[in-house]
C-alpha cells in the first residue's frame, strides 16, 4: 500500500467566515488558492526560550524558510485542538506534550495562499527530537534573539508565522495592557 503524499491528503475547503464549503486534496487547495484551515503553535522551553527551526526543502509551501511555529493544515473534519496538539508533538517529536492553548485566530491572505490560522501556545519541557520530513534545522531561541532575527531580517521567514508573529506581540501587548488597567 502507497503512503498518501502531501498533496493528496484531503482538507476541508471554508469560506471567509471559517464555514466549511467542501473538501479537496492539499495539492489541489494550493493550487487553485482555495480558504483552508492551519493551526500555527509556539513552543517555549521551561526557560522561555522559542522553538526555532528551518523548514525543509522539500515542503509544499515556502520551503527551507524559517518558523517560529510549529504546526499545519488540518485534516478533512479535523479541530482546531486536535489539530493543535497533533501537529506540536509531530514537528517537535514528542508524545505526551500539554494541550496547547488557544489564543487567537485570523485569516492570513498573503504569499502562499489564504487560510485561517488558529495560533496556540504550549510549553515543552521534553526533549525534542524535531520530524526529520519538517525540520531541517531547529533551535531555541530567546524572546529577544528571534525577536533580532525578525526585525533584522536576516533569516527567510514564512510570510504567515511572521503575520501570526506580529500578531501575537500585538496580542500579548493587549493583554498586558488590560492586565495592568484591572490590577490599578
Amino acid at each position: 500500500m502507497n503512503p498518501v503524499s502531501a498533496a493528496d491528503e484531503v482538507l476541508d475547503v471554508v469560506d471567509r467566515e471559517d464555514r466549511v464549503t467542501g473538501r479537496a486534496p492539499r495539492g489541489e487547495v494550493y493550487a487553485r488558492g482555495l480558504i483552508h484551515r492551519c493551526v500555527f503553535v509556539l513552543a517555549t522551553d521551561a526557560a522561555g526560550r522559542v522553538f526555532v527551526h528551518r523548514r525543509t526543502a522539500s515542503k509544499l509551501v515556502f520551503p527551507s524558510h524559517y518558523d517560529m511555529f510549529v504546526g499545519g493544515v488540518l485534516g478533512a473534519g479535523e479541530d482546531y485542538a486536535s489539530a493543535a496538539l497533533r501537529e506540536a508533538e509531530e514537528e517537535l517529536g514528542v508524545s505526551g506534550l500539554a494541550q496547547p492553548e488557544p489564543l487567537f485566530k485570523f485569516l492570513y491572505e498573503g504569499p502562499g495562499g489564504a487560510w485561517w490560522s488558529y495560533v496556540h501556545e504550549v510549553r515543552c519541557e521534553l526533549p525534542v527530537r524535531p520530524q526529520e520530513s519538517e525540520v531541517a534545522w531547529h533551535a531555541w531561541l530567546s524572546e529577544e534573539e528571534l525577536a533580532a532575527r525578525v526585525d533584522g531580517g536576516e533569516w527567510p521567514f514564512v510570510p504567515d508565522g511572521l503575520e501570526a508573529y506580529r500578531r501575537l506581540r500585538a496580542f500579548r501587548a493587549a493583554r498586558k495592557r488590560t492586565g495592568t488597567q484591572a490590577g490599578t
